[in-house]
């Protein structure tokens, strides 16, 4: 039984760090009581752990961070839950292949793990990093990724301005050229939007809804609450 929650945003404007998203994140853990934290997408891991305790703490979840485990992958392999936090994913994706983390993760989620992914962390649960809005400031092996859902996350999905005077491609423009050369499809999810996957069952969640892009159809726009399972079949 697969159980995933995918964020788009670890802090929406105007709120504090994970503050939108933790009465769903609650519900989602009940009754977990620790957590691994997987810091990688940041530079400063020390930091970024100590941020994530200061958020968990006070709900009665403690925070064990993956770079002070001494054997990453059996940390990984021991841990209640896993909550991989949002910075660039290129950063994220060679760290978990450098330490060996990418099949530890994606085996352990597949048996049942909850898995929460925050940004770079719901990028890297897709099957490819290839709808991230990262720079890649470092380079992984590859591009593949933990595949644990059959669709692509595009996370901080902004709608087209049609007031912008700005010449460059739109984030709908750049998906389009993802769908060009790729079949997958992308669940573009605004900030404030989260997807929840309960084993077959895939629902999105928050205020914000997504647009769903698939090749060779129309983007379809999607509110909070929407069933998905059929739809990202």
């Amino acid at each position: 039984m697969k159980r995933l929650l995918l964020i788009s945003n670890s802090t929406l404007h105007g709120q504090g760090f994970l503050d939108h998203a933790m009465p769903e994140i609650r519900d989602f853990l009940s009754p977990v009581s620790r957590l691994l934290f997987v810091p990688y997408a940041m530079h400063d891991y020390d930091e970024y752990a100590a941020k994530a305790r200061q958020r968990f703490g006070p709900i009665g979840l403690g925070v064990d961070s993956v770079h002070e485990a001494t054997d990453q992958r059996k940390a990984v392999k021991m841990a209640e839950a896993i909550f991989v936090g949002g910075g660039n994913t290129f950063r994220l994706l060679k760290a978990l292949y450098d330490w060996g983390l990418l099949e530890a993760i994606r085996l352990h989620a597949e048996s049942g793990a909850p898995y929460i992914g925050a940004s770079a962390g719901s990028n890297v649960a897709s099957p490819t990093i290839k709808t991230t809005n990262d720079m890649p400031i470092v380079e992984p092996p590859s591009l593949d990724a933990l595949d644990l859902v059959s669709f692509q996350v595009n996370p901080h999905y902004v709608d087209p301005d049609p007031a912008s005077t700005h010449m460059g491609e739109t984030r709908e423009e750049r998906i389009m050229q993802f769908l060009e050369e790729n079949s997958t499809p992308v669940l573009g999810l605004r900030e404030g939007s989260m997807v929840r996957v309960e084993s077959a069952d895939i629902t999105l969640k928050g205020t914000a809804g997504a647009r769903l892009f698939r090749r060779g159809q129309a983007p379809l726009e999607l509110s909070p609450g929407a069933p998905l399972t059929q739809l990202l079949r």
